[in-house]
């Protein structure tokens, strides 16, 4: 049985394995050099004192292979799902050989067995190991990178640790199931893909944020949490838009970000970049023209001490970056559950209502 497993899947199992051979062989030529660049410049910073600017130009100047990267490791699961899990029933139903295959000495729920441990194991591989090669390059990066793209926030955590190889496992073992219960490959295929498409967008946006209650505190304002801060010409009263960053607390994934006035009133914010205006005099004090400047400095500085000592302050809801890895290891047991439960069902169809 296990022979025969070979022999259907050893074409899908080189393609993949090539692919990432040559994945990890581009990453391999191409880290040395970002990972040199990012300790020299770490170097030089610590010196100037200014390793906020380094990390803003370092991680400007790589986030497109970042992301590129990045959605390779998202991708890989559901493209397992589709071509290795999806036709794996579909395809002997749609042909008629499972009326020879499931005739044999062997019972069906062996064969589906062996399909399922010996090719869904393959998955969960190529799946760890992508995500290890990519963990591996974009560490720097992963130090450095800009608020939305931390280790904490929806569109990295997907793609590092080991909730990749349990999206693997599920994308595998959704596939096989809906190819059971729908009996043609193509359209097997394309609902798997839907199904998988929308749990993975439910997770993050539904169910991530509670895993652990989230922190709620409020912040004054500063340059870690004050995108930009400006003037303008038709208007009484500057407005402040706050950036999705939390002060002392770097690294970890805003779930909202709002900016409140002195009696608790929210006056801008909530995590979209919409502005709030503070009601601080702009034709006399610190925030005059004359101080006022567009970013972090002198001008800059001494205006928003003035907002804070107004009260306005940054009112946030944060999970903090050293949930990492308890976010990590809960994701992974509730795909695991979930999976489990799609193998069960399989062999329960199996035995009971495909004939």
């Amino acid at each position: 049985m296990i022979w025969l497993t070979w022999r259907q899947f050893r074409v899908a199992a080189a393609t993949t394995a090539a692919a990432l051979v040559v994945l990890a062989a581009v990453l391999a030529l191409t880290g040395p050099g970002l990972a040199s660049g990012y300790s020299a410049g770490i170097t030089a910073c610590t010196r100037n004192g200014d390793c906020a600017r380094f990390f803003d130009h370092f991680f400007d100047d790589y986030q497109t292979p970042f992301l590129a990267v990045t959605v390779v490791v998202l991708i890989l699961p559901a493209l397992l799902g589709l071509f290795w899990g999806a036709p794996l029933i579909s395809r002997e139903l749609e042909a008629g050989t499972h009326l020879l295959v499931w005739n044999q000495s062997i019972t069906r729920t062996r064969w589906l067995a062996v399909k399922l441990t010996f090719t869904g194991l393959a998955a969960v591989a190529a799946a760890g190991v992508c995500a290890l090669v990519v963990t591996s390059w974009s560490t720097p990066l992963d130090r450095s990178a800009a608020p939305g793209f931390t280790l904490m926030d929806p569109l990295v955590f997907g793609a590092r640790g080991i909730v990749p190889m349990a999206y693997a496992a599920f994308a595998f073992v959704l596939g096989v199931t809906v190819g059971m219960l729908v009996r043609r490959t193509v359209p097997a295929m394309a609902v798997t893909l839907a199904l998988f498409a929308a749990v993975q967008i439910v997770m993050p946006l539904a169910v991530r944020p509670h895993l652990l209650p989230a922190v709620r505190a409020s912040f004054e304002l500063g340059p870690e949490n004050v995108d930009s801060f400006n003037k303008l010409s038709d208007q009484e009263f500057p407005q402040v838009i706050l950036e999705a960053a939390i002060p002392g607390h770097m690294g970890a994934w805003v779930l909202s970000s709002r900016l409140v006035d002195p009696s608790g009133r929210v006056i801008g914010g909530d995590g979209d970049g919409a502005p709030g205006t503070v009601r601080v005099s702009t034709t006399s004090g610190p925030c005059a023209p004359s101080q006022h400047t567009q970013g972090p400095g002198k001008g800059f500085d001494t205006c928003v001490a003035e907002i804070n000592r107004l009260g306005y302050r940054q009112e946030a809801v944060y999970q903090p970056f050293e949930r990492f890895w308890p976010f990590q290891w809960i994701e992974t047991g509730i795909y695991i559950l979930i999976t489990a439960g799609l193998a069960g069902l399989c062999f329960r169809w199996i035995r009971r209502r495909l004939s």
